[in-house]
């Protein structure tokens, strides 16, 4: 098999089996989704949506949280991972947004980076979320179902492992391939114990094909 089919294959099995695939995140505009995803760093959506409800009804825009001391926001995310940093990287960025951007969050990536606590992954989630531009964010979900199925070749970073992504599929398609890909991984291409026997990527798999 190609990897041309390789790809052509993935790309209309998810889109016959999940049709639909978005974040998990919840949201109402894009500073929400900016603060959920840079929560949502080694801790998982469902405890990120159970923090957003209150946090966003105290700060409801990048102004009002730009207006917050680090200690304030903290009060309202001590239950996620590393609230600490989170803190000082939300106070942060609210403020670069209110001081270079009018308070509204750039859809470029690469705006997207100079903001406190935005790396090249979160930048590309709220790129492709929210704008629907056509760039992939690896997390470890993206990376190690892409490796396996074998649509990537040895990509050692995530970087690698984007820009064959993007080079592979349809710029139209990447803000939901980020989705087809981390949602198989999360729930059925697991890094431990994955539910093979529930994929239906078996047959063009290359880790299964190695498993066998």
């Amino acid at each position: 098999m190609t990897l041309k089919e390789r790809y052509e294959k993935t790309i209309e099995y998810f889109r016959i089996n999940r049709p639909i695939a978005e974040t998990e995140l919840v949201y109402e505009d894009p500073f929400e989704l900016i603060v959920a995803v840079i929560l949502s760093a080694q801790c998982t959506d469902k405890r990120v949506n159970m923090i957003t409800p209150a946090l966003m009804k105290r700060f409801p825009d990048a102004r009002a949280m730009s207006e917050a001391e680090p200690s304030e926001i903290l009060e309202h995310i001590k239950s996620c991972s590393y609230p600490n940093n989170k803190a000082r990287h939300l106070s942060g960025m609210a403020r670069m947004l209110v001081e270079e951007f009018n308070g509204k969050v750039p859809s470029d990536p690469v705006l997207l980076q100079r903001l406190p606590g935005v790396g090249r992954k979160t930048a590309n989630v709220v790129a492709s979320v929210v704008f629907r531009k056509p760039v992939m964010a690896v997390d470890t979900h993206v990376f190690r179902v892409s490796q396996r199925i074998g649509l990537t070749i040895n990509a050692r970073t995530p970087l690698s492992a984007e820009l064959q992504l993007t080079r592979h599929i349809p710029g139209e398609l990447i803000h939901q391939a980020h989705h087809w890909l981390l949602l198989h991984g999360r729930y059925i291409c697991r890094a431990r114990n994955p539910l093979c026997d529930q994929c239906g990527l078996t047959d063009l798999c290359k880790y299964y094909a190695r498993r066998k």
